[in-house]
């Protein structure tokens, strides 16, 4: 007997169904469904043959998902009712038994943050192959020059190792949010039942020993409505993701005919449909565009659970799309990524040229006359006229004769020249992290242990 009167509607069926979405989780709900079955014989809750039975049921339910011969139905509503149903026909009316004291409340919970803890250790691991691949063109870049941009405008230089590991540092920091991400899911909700507990004496603690977690989760209310470990492995995945972005959006314009810097793998570029001479960066654009998807997926999940009522509510089914949609986008890009900057071809001679502007060593020049005690604003005005002299004239800074120097301040004499060599120009910047070849040695040290 029904508690209805009449069949759900098929546009509510349609709606309500989440098993093309939730059927990743099929590893995790069989994982967790034996050790709920062996805590329940252990507590003898229920007899020991029906849990040898279902937990036989369980291994052949694993063997025909992973073979991918599982016989879905049209009426299984998600993931968890299918292998449900499907071990009630395999191990009979013991098979009834597999959901006493569990509700699909904490069944879901539990089978979310298991994923999310796989995903973000395997997160993890993707991230640090780009680091390394990172690390290993650092290294190779270590003596090739080329300019430093602020507003997209030659700023001042910086050798290409210095360049691609700040990348390196901003995954770094990605790796730790994702570490912090795997900290999060140390706690089972398994036991929570729908919301308020279940009427038997279940031992929590055996469960979550066995599936790896650290604690059992305090209250049962939180448990069941608990998508912060979601939220932060979508805030972290959004974050890596925009990282990732500039990355691409600077080898898009790095393998541009207008900069030359970098020539791209053929594996990842494509041609035109069109025109025969085109390599395009597809992938590096892609990066860009991957960024606010992965934005709108943390987004959405905020406004899915923003101001909704304790406890379980249907709202949060949609959870795992945004999430799955996520760590899917990604590891992508994290490979597409990673994939790039191995094959990339760096061009140190057009690096070079392009660095051997002389406007770049402004700054050094306003430095010098600080260290003469001429305050910086006012260092700084007297550059400015300088390069306004040189731009207007056509020349570069060291074209201009010594009469032009010292009319704009007493202090620029001989040793102002020799700052326009291009090799002063980075060995001058010692400050720790800065771009001086000493620094940038130090750096590359660091970065190798790091990944130790």
């Amino acid at each position: 007997m029904s508690r209805f009167s009449e069949p759900p509607d098929p546009a509510f069926d349609a709606i309500n169904r989440s098993l093309d979405v939730d059927r990743r989780l099929w590893p995790y709900d069989v994982r967790q469904s034996r050790a709920h079955v062996r805590m329940l014989a252990a507590r003898e809750i229920i007899p020991a043959a029906d849990a040898d039975a279902i937990l036989e049921a369980l291994d052949a339910v694993h063997a025909e998902l992973a073979e991918d011969r599982f016989p879905f139905e049209e009426s299984d509503e998600d993931i968890h009712m299918a292998i449900e149903r499907r071990v009630t026909e395999i191990a009979g009316p013991a098979g009834a038994r597999m959901h006493t004291g569990r509700s699909r409340n904490d069944q879901v919970a539990t089978d979310l943050i298991l994923y999310t803890r796989e995903a973000a250790a395997e997160t993890v691991l993707r991230i640090e192959a780009l680091m390394r691949a990172l690390l290993e063109a650092a290294r190779e870049g270590t003596g090739v020059t080329l300019p430093g941009y602020t507003h997209l405008q030659r700023a001042q230089p910086v050798f290409l190792a210095h360049h691609l590991l700040a990348y390196f540092w901003m995954l770094g920091r990605d790796r730790e949010r994702f570490r912090f991400v795997e900290g999060q899911c140390s706690v089972l909700p398994l036991g929570s039942g729908a919301l308020a507990g279940v009427n038997f004496d279940t031992d929590r603690r055996m469960v979550a020993e066995e599936l790896g977690f650290e604690a059992v989760a305090p209250n049962s209310l939180d448990a069941v409505s608990n998508r912060d470990f979601v939220l932060d492995y979508i805030s972290a995945a959004a974050t890596c993701a925009t990282h990732l972005s500039r990355l691409g959006a600077e080898l898009v314009l790095w393998s541009s005919q207008e900069f030359g810097f970098v020539e791209l793998p053929d594996a990842w570029t494509s041609g035109s449909s069109l025109m025969p001479q085109k390599k395009n960066p597809d992938a590096a654009e892609l990066l860009r565009a991957k960024a606010p998807r992965v934005a709108g997926d943390l987004a959405s999940l905020h406004g899915v659970i923003h101001a909704l009522p304790l406890a379980y509510n249907k709202d949060l089914q949609e959870d795992k799309e945004y999430l799955f949609d996520a760590a899917d986008t990604l590891a992508l890009s994290l490979a597409a990524a990673q994939g790039m900057i191995a094959g990339a071809t760096f061009d140190a001679e057009r690096m070079a040229e392009a660095a051997a502007d002389e406007m770049i060593a402004a700054t050094d020049l306003a430095d010098l006359l600080v260290t003469r005690g001429v305050p910086f604003r006012e260092a700084h005005a007297a550059i400015a006229g300088l390069v306004r002299l040189a731009i207007d004239s056509g020349r570069t800074l060291s074209e201009l004769s010594d009469e032009e120097l010292l009319a704009q301040s007493e202090h620029l004499d001989g040793q102002a020249r020799e700052l326009l060599r291009r090799e002063a120009w980075t060995a001058s910047k010692v400050s720790e992290g800065g771009t001086s070849p000493a620094r940038v040695a130090e750096q590359l040290e660091a970065a190798a242990r790091l990944l130790d």
